[in-house]
């Protein structure tokens, strides 16, 4: 695998190398780039690498200036001590976010990850996600129970789906909550996927509930409308599907 870094700390470089190297024998550093003018212009002469290990900030500017002026058509993990960039890096092919000081069981475990993701990354696993939000299911209500009666409730009014102690609750956006006899996988197979992304294993949430989000120790924290009392997260593995879905960009 043809790999290229670029960091501007010297003994940094040296040290990913020789981890690379350490854990993967078939790994070829291509070039080792230190600045934005420099890696624009490698990347313009060479062809493409199969990864790009990058820090954010060089020492001329931040890194995603490289992908803006020069397409990104191969995956890339970012590197940094910081954790504010995490949504902007997957604008450009980040299939990682590594939080330095990177250890070799964090790298092993990126690397692994490009290893499964190798033969799918944005022609399989992506594109399987852009086809299923691009299908318009015909389901509007939903039948939820209210004490010992039943009622039709309206996909719309749904601010989320959540299940807590084995039961799976609607709660719309009045802060009614209604008891399903559904799994969230079974109405997350039924809902409008351009209106409800799953944003983990817990929790099915329509777009209008989401009031805001941020970064946080390399996951992405949900703040809901109505507020719930446990905090919610999108893990960095469902990041980039994420971040498609909320910019309407599928």
């Amino acid at each position: 695998m043809n790999v290229i870094i670029i960091e501007d700390e010297l003994l940094a470089q040296a040290k990913l190398e020789d981890m690379l190297r350490t854990l993967d024998k078939s790994i070829i550093v291509q070039a080792k780039l230190s600045s934005v003018k420099d890696s624009i212009q490698w990347l313009l002469q060479n062809p493409s690498p199969d990864l790009a290990f990058v820090d954010i900030q060089l020492s001329d500017d931040h890194s995603f200036e490289i992908f803006r002026a020069h397409p990104v058509t191969f995956p890339v993990i970012f590197t940094t001590a910081y954790d504010k960039y995490l949504l902007e890096s997957f604008e450009f092919n980040a299939i990682d976010y590594l939080l330095k000081p990177i250890s070799e069981d964090k790298l092993k475990r990126s690397l692994e990850k490009v290893a499964v993701l190798r033969d799918h990354f944005l022609q399989g696993n992506l594109l399987k996600f852009i086809q299923n939000i691009q299908q318009q299911p015909a389901r509007n209500r939903i039948i939820a129970k209210k004490g010992t009666e039943f009622v039709a409730l309206d996909l719309c009014d749904v601010a989320y789906f959540y299940t807590e102690h084995k039961i799976v609750f609607a709660k719309d956006f009045s802060g009614r909550q209604l008891i399903l006899d559904k799994t969230i996988g079974e109405l997350e197979s039924e809902v409008n996927p351009k209106d409800f992304f799953r944003l983990n294993r817990k929790f099915l949430a329509n777009m209008k509930s989401i009031e805001r989000f941020k970064p946080d120790n390399g996951k992405i924290r949900i703040f809901l409308n109505p507020e719930m009392k446990e905090e919610v997260h999108v893990s960095k593995e469902t990041a980039p599907e994420f971040r498609l879905w909320i910019e309407g960009r599928v």
